[in-house]
């Protein structure tokens, strides 16, 4: 197709119509007519509506260069003759500028030339999109894919797997001795069987090495590349392993592998064992009601299995190269992209003998088939009707009935041929055959032998069933399916192969691990198709067009897009895409959207023929008028372009003008200023000279008295010196903050008052420093030690050991007591307790002593019965006197209760005599209650002897220290009439002071 000549318009083409809804008469032979005399022209391409139709030229045209990608580049697909690269701008630019999902769907027959269509796709994909380092990348994997997926292509009929020849052909011979091969594909059972290894128009060597360069490319390592190579080569190893009969002893056949040499190299190329594997080769085990037992397999079994583990390996490879490639190229980016996407698979098959690959293949076919119906045909005539616009029904073949015959639940052919597969009892293909005549003979798309509506028809031989396809009958040998449908490939083979120490082989055999017991409407479609089955290049057999015409249902294509409307689209996204064409409803429309369509085609005198309003989207007949409407936009895009331009250009133009303004007034202001201060400066310089003058005739005057007072200013001038230096010095020596440090930097006398004075200055400012620190808790408790030291620091023995142990107050947790709960609601307003523990009571009878509870609140001092709570005595604090101690280390506290006026009953048994083990807190903490509450100090008293009031009576407490016989801390007191004796073994000074425990 001579593109290059120039940019011809699609309806000016001179070789016959380019886009076949323009043909006139519209008939089938009309049609294929054209499709000749436009290959005739090397014009391989021709159109239907976004359809494009490809015809396999067989040769090489210079159809697919750089510069005719970029003629194609960003054009509307009428505007340039047709061609593959004209429906992929089309999709591409649909998916970037309207957000769309695209996919581009390739039909036709095996050898139409569908895969090299999608290598055309994705090279155009590869060249118009972005560029950068990672773009680039990830199109070259993308490119780098095809030859590396392409090596699983096998065609029918010829050889097998193109990278068994490339690898035998293509590797280096360090690679091949490595990989234990030989050159010819001839010493290789699974080749040389086909009797086809060359095929002239394709060179194994170039493939190869293009294989493994598209491999780099992707990003595979070395370490995997090899891997995958052995695979290979142990694919064709295995091949060449045969069995012999053998007939065992209870009567059962096994087999053995009489030459065990190819089975050695595989054992090397997988790193395992060669007798496992030829134990899972010859054998199986079969597990009876929970017992494992091996049986023998016969030569046939142990070839099926050998032949099921190699297809096996080989599509898990596939598999897994499949994956690869995908996590190579994926996006990366967690935002929501749109999807562009080819779709590819292999064509009908129609051969002399199908089986259950052809059947499979076949039946892919026709799901594509129903989806291209269901997109192009049956979607788009209901959405006139959906959308009110008058239409004529075109009548078109529907294959929903013969996907129906093969995938439909429970009676569908692949239904009933999982059930037979999965019943107990005998089952062959031939009990296959009998269920789908029974479930199938009434189905017009299946013909059988055995339905009686057949019998008679000679075409049909027994063990074969034939299909309606929408591409034409084909008739099935059944043989085989079974097996195939089964495709069992035996647990001992999963293991030996999960076994291997190859990492690929242990990957794709996870279950041998001993352990383990909606679819979215297309932009555009394209039909490919074979001219002959020669592969001959300008060679083109009418028959088989037109029964490709017809079972593609292109005729009926052509009738729907001609009778309907080129382009539809919703009211809103055309509102928003062509709003500048009118000046209502540019750049704002606030109106209905159908309104504002109407609007655009108005202001731009459309004829109302070539358009109509549906009920939400506007319907355009001619592709013309859209280009015509796009080449408009264009246009107004680049007027309203060139208005932001001129806007912009205006703006920075006054925003230069504002800025040099500004700036001229900023330099006449500076300028003045410099001229102001220049005046000034020559004032001052005139003043500068004055004063000078001045300053001559005093110094002229004064000389002869500067000695005078010389001295005196120099004498002032060095004692400010020192006293600054003094001070500087002191500055960065003085002490830490801490009031306990009393260090203090020295100084020569004459600044030693003065050094003093800060010092004591300095010691109060770090006293400050230090209480403003305490909480006010810890200032209380501060006092109280304050209150300790003052009262006992130099008259009583015991309390040095006082001094580091912190005053807990409540030594008995009566704040979690629940009987001190209830008893402190008895006692309103009075339940802080500031000191409880155990003490002793002395009876004042004979000096022995009870146990009881002191508590000490902010109001009361009360004494409980320690084990009921039940209160003993109460008084309140301002019912007492003076306390006495001892100078001495005991414990006894004497509490001197004031006389109450109505001789109440407690004060008149006298004071109290009570035993602490925490007498010094208690004593601190009582005398600031009792200076709270009547706000004067209490007398505290430390004697060698204490007068109490007993009753009426007076006792003398006498106090003995260190008597022999009583051990140390041991207290025993005794009452003689009116004296008390309190006898005390006397503590050593390196006894420890221990905390009581609470």
């Amino acid at each position: 197709m001579a593109l290059h000549e120039g940019r011809l318009a699609v309806l000016d083409n001179n070789v016959g119509v380019s886009d076949a809804v323009l043909l006139d008469p519209l008939t089938e032979d009309a049609f294929i007519d054209n499709l000749k005399e436009r290959f005739k022209h090397d014009q391989i391409y021709c159109y239907i509506g976004s359809v494009v139709v490809s015809v396999n030229p067989y040769k090489q045209l210079q159809l697919y260069t750089p510069d005719l990608i970029d003629e194609y580049r960003a054009r509307n697909i009428y505007e340039l003759p047709p061609h593959i690269y004209a429906i992929t701008d089309e999709a591409y630019r649909s998916m970037r500028d309207r957000n769309l999902d695209q996919c581009i769907i390739i039909s036709g027959e095996s050898g139409s030339g569908k895969t090299e269509a999608s290598k055309v796709i994705m090279q155009y994909v590869a060249q118009v999109s972005g560029k950068g380092q990672d773009i680039d990348t990830v199109k070259e994997q993308l490119l780098q894919s095809n030859p590396v997926l392409e090596v699983a292509m096998q065609l029918s009929g010829e050889r097998s797997f193109h990278i068994f020849y490339q690898l035998l052909r293509g590797a280096d011979d360090a690679t091949i001795e490595k990989l234990l091969l030989k050159r010819g594909p001839e010493n290789y059972s699974f080749l040389n069987k086909s009797g086809c290894v060359d095929l002239t128009s394709v060179n194994d060597e170039n493939n190869y090495n293009t294989v493994m360069h598209g491999m780099d490319v992707i990003g595979f390592k070395p370490s995997e590349m090899e891997s995958v190579l052995k695979l290979v080569a142990s694919i064709l190893k295995f091949g060449n392993v045969e069995f012999t009969h053998r007939s065992n002893a209870d009567g059962t056949d096994g087999c053995d592998i009489p030459n065990q040499a190819d089975l050695k190299d595989i054992g090397s190329l997988l790193d395992c064992s060669c007798d496992n594997l030829a134990e899972a080769l010859t054998q199986r085990t079969v597990e009876v009601k929970g017992d494992k037992v091996k049986r023998d397999l016969s030569v046939y079994d142990a070839t099926y299995a050998r032949d099921a583990l190699c297809k096996a390996i080989y599509s898990r490879m596939f598999s897994w190269l499949v994956g690869r490639i995908n996590d190579s190229i994926k996006v990366t980016s967690e935002v929501r992209t749109k999807v562009m996407g080819v779709l590819d698979i292999y064509g009908f098959e129609v051969f002399e003998n199908n089986s259950f690959e052809q059947f499979i293949i076949n039946y892919c076919n026709e799901k594509l088939q129903q989806i291209f119906i269901e997109l192009t045909l049956k979607e788009e005539q209901e959405e006139y009707i959906k959308e009110g616009i008058e239409w004529i029904h075109v009548e078109y073949f529907n294959n929903a009935v013969i996907c129906d015959l093969i995938e439909k639940p429970n009676v569908g052919i692949l239904a009933m041929l999982d059930e037979e597969c999965l019943r107990p009892g005998t089952v062959t293909d031939d009990t296959f055959l009998e269920k789908l005549n029974q479930g199938c003979k009434d189905h017009p798309h299946y013909e059988s032998k055995g339905c009686r509506k057949n019998q008679s028809d000679r075409s049909l031989v027994h063990g074969t069933f034939r299909l309606k396809h929408y591409a034409g009958n084909v008739t099935y040998k059944v043989d085989g399916f079974i097996d195939k449908n089964n495709d069992l490939l035996f647990r001992d083979l999963s293991q030996a192969m999960f076994r291997c120490k190859h990492p690929l082989a242990k990957q794709l055999f996870p279950e041998g691990n001993p352990s383990h017991k909606s679819l979215k409407r297309p932009a555009t479609a394209g039909s490919q198709f074979k001219p002959n089955n020669d592969k001959a290049a300008d060679s083109i057999d009418q028959d088989l067009v037109r029964h490709q015409v017809r079972y593609l249902g292109l005729m009926e294509n052509v009738r729907v897009k001609r009778a309907g409307y080129a382009f539809r689209q919703v009211y809103s996204v055309f509102l928003y895409r062509y709003k500048m064409l009118a000046k209502d409803t540019w750049p704002h429309w606030k109106g209905e959207a159908q309104e504002g369509v109407r609007k655009i085609l108005q202001a731009q005198e459309i004829p109302e023929e070539e358009f109509a309003f549906g009920k939400t989207k506007i319907f355009i007949r001619n592709p013309k008028l859209l280009f015509d409407l796009e080449e408009r936009r264009r246009q107004q895009m680049h007027n309203l372009a060139t208005m932001i331009q001129k806007i912009y250009k205006g703006w920075k133009q006054r925003t230069l003008y504002l800025l040099m303004r500004r700036s001229q007034i900023v330099i006449s202001a500076r300028f003045r200023g410099i001229l102001v201060e220049e005046r000034e400066e020559r004032v001052m310089g005139s003043r500068y000279y004055r004063k000078y003058y001045y300053g001559w005739k005093v110094r002229r005057e004064y000389r002869s008295k500067f000695r005078k007072i010389a001295g005196p200013k120099i004498a002032k001038f060095f004692i400010d010196a020192l006293k600054k230096k003094f001070i500087l010095d002191m500055v960065w020596k003085l002490p830490t903050e801490s009031p306990l440090d009393e260090n203090w930097p020295k100084c020569s006398k004459r600044f030693t008052t003065t050094s003093n004075e800060l010092k004591f200055l300095h010691h109060k400012w770090r006293c400050r420093r230090y209480r403003q620190k305490f909480s006010e808790a810890d200032k209380y408790r501060m006092k109280e030690k304050l209150t300790a030291s003052e009262l006992f620091k130099g008259k009583k023995e015991s309390y040095a050991k006082t001094v580091p142990v912190p005053f807990r107050g409540d030594y008995q947790n009566l704040r979690q007591s629940p009987k001190w709960k209830k008893l402190s609601q008895q006692l309103p307003g009075d339940g802080h307790i500031v000191f409880a523990d155990i003490i002793k009571k002395v009876n004042r009878a004979n000096g022995k002593t009870v146990d009881h509870l002191l508590v000490l609140s902010t109001q009361t001092l009360l004494i409980l019965d320690h084990n009921t709570m039940m209160i003993k005595y109460k008084f309140q604090v301002t019912e007492l006197g003076p306390i006495s101690l001892s100078p001495h280390s005991d414990s006894i506290v004497v509490f001197h209760l004031v006389k109450s006026d109505n001789g109440d009953g407690t004060s008149k048994k006298g004071d109290f005599v009570i035993v602490c083990d925490h007498a010094i807190e208690l004593v601190a903490k009582a005398s600031l209650v009792i200076q709270n509450a009547t706000n004067s100090k209490p007398n505290v008293k430390i004697s060698q002897t204490i007068t109490a009031q007993f009753g009426k009576s007076e006792v003398q407490l006498s106090f003995k220290n260190g008597l022999s016989g009583l051990p140390p801390g041991t207290l025993k007191i005794t009452r003689k009439k009116h004296v008390m004796d309190i006898m005390f073994g006397q503590e050593s000074a390196s006894t420890p002071v221990s905390t009581p425990a609470s």
